[in-house]
């Protein structure tokens, strides 16, 4: 009888996880915030736009039939034939559809100026847009390169004035020592004029050498091609090699950009370059090149061996030898394989051909 009343009492359990609770309570939370828009009867805040923005301070909810209006945000104005500006909560909780009903001011058409041209982004003087300038060639600009159309007050407009284009000159080049530049009576050269400097004679016993470009051009507002040369004495000295000789270049006297070729002597090899020049610090460029004296090979072994006094065939001969039964062997297997297998599908086909 105790046996049979201890099976019917049921076994304690456990006490429900206050984890499985709190995760109910979540789920159950989160499913309330998202049916609450379904039994609300108001509309949520009123629709962004990007050329409009709401008349006065939006709400966090309106009652159905409420009416909101917008106007045009800052660098924009209304598009003719006039959009309508507002919108109403419907019964259904949302907001009527609306346009965009504003566009884009525009700021004064520029025009190219003078001697150069002006480019429009996107091809329009719109707010928002920029305009490129660039002036014709042997011009230069004057002023800002790239105008903003921006909001100033309550319109549009460059956010600077336009640009000049202005007509390039360089004042005289730089006057050198022992040294002039032709047309040197002028003040102010035109844009691509030139110029050409020469050294004056020497009063000593070596002439002076130009060093540097001759020739420059005007190529910018005050701007020339390159810096002025100079003119001074580059005097190298006359270049020995030891073990060497002069082919080219023989002269009494090695000025600037002077050349000379040497050659070594028999039994001798050249090390460095062969062509030198006198350079603008009067040295050699690249340095005297040197001439050492070749190593003569090592004798090889005699192609008859002393032993029993039977000549020997020389290794490479011995290598020729090896290398044609290499090739040998390698061909005999290659058509020895072949031939294998032509056989056995030979076999196969014929033993198809009795079954079929």
């Amino acid at each position: 009888m105790a046996a049979s009343y201890t099976s019917l009492v049921a076994p304690s359990g456990r006490p429900e996880s206050p984890l499985l609770a709190w995760c109910f309570f979540g789920i159950l939370l989160t499913a309330l915030v998202l049916l609450l828009p379904i039994f609300s009867d108001a509309c949520d805040s009123p629709p962004r736009f990007q050329t409009m923005k709401l008349q006065g301070a939006a709400k966090p909810s309106y009652s159905s039939g409420e009416t909101v209006k917008y106007e045009c945000r800052p660098g924009y104005k209304p598009i003719f034939p006039p959009l309508p500006t507002s919108t109403v909560c419907q019964d259904d909780n949302t907001w009527a559809q609306l346009m965009e009903a504003c566009t884009r001011k525009l700021c004064p058409n520029l025009g190219d100026p003078v001697n150069g041209q002006v480019i429009y982004v996107n091809e329009s003087f719109a707010f928002g847009t920029q305009a490129h300038f660039v002036c014709n060639e042997g011009f230069y600009i004057i002023g800002e390169k790239i105008l903003h159309c921006e909001i100033s007050e309550n319109t549009v407009a460059w956010n600077d004035n336009p640009p000049i284009c202005e007509k390039i000159k360089c004042s005289r080049p730089t006057e050198i020592e022992n040294g002039r530049y032709t047309n040197s009576h002028k003040d102010i050269f035109e844009y691509n004029e030139a110029v050409t400097y020469i050294c004056d004679p020497s009063s000593g016993p070596d002439e002076y050498s130009l060093v540097g470009e001759s020739r420059l051009v005007c190529v910018g507002s005050d701007t020339w091609s390159s810096d002025a040369p100079q003119c001074k004495v580059v005097k190298c000295i006359y270049p020995i090699v030891d073990h060497g000789t002069m082919v080219s270049g023989f002269r009494a006297k090695y000025y600037y950009k002077a050349e000379v070729v040497f050659e070594c002597d028999k039994g001798f090899s050249l090390r460095g370059k062969s062509r030198i020049v006198c350079g603008a610090d009067s040295t050699w460029e690249p340095e005297l090149p040197t001439c050492v004296k070749a190593l003569i090979p090592a004798t090889t072994k005699h192609p008859y061996s002393s032993v029993s006094g039977h000549p020997s065939l020389p290794d490479d001969l011995h290598s020729e030898d090896l290398d044609v039964g290499l090739i040998a062997v390698i061909v005999l297997t290659v058509v020895a394989a072949i031939t294998v297998s032509a056989a056995c599908l030979y076999k196969c086909f014929m033993r198809r051909q009795e079954e079929n």
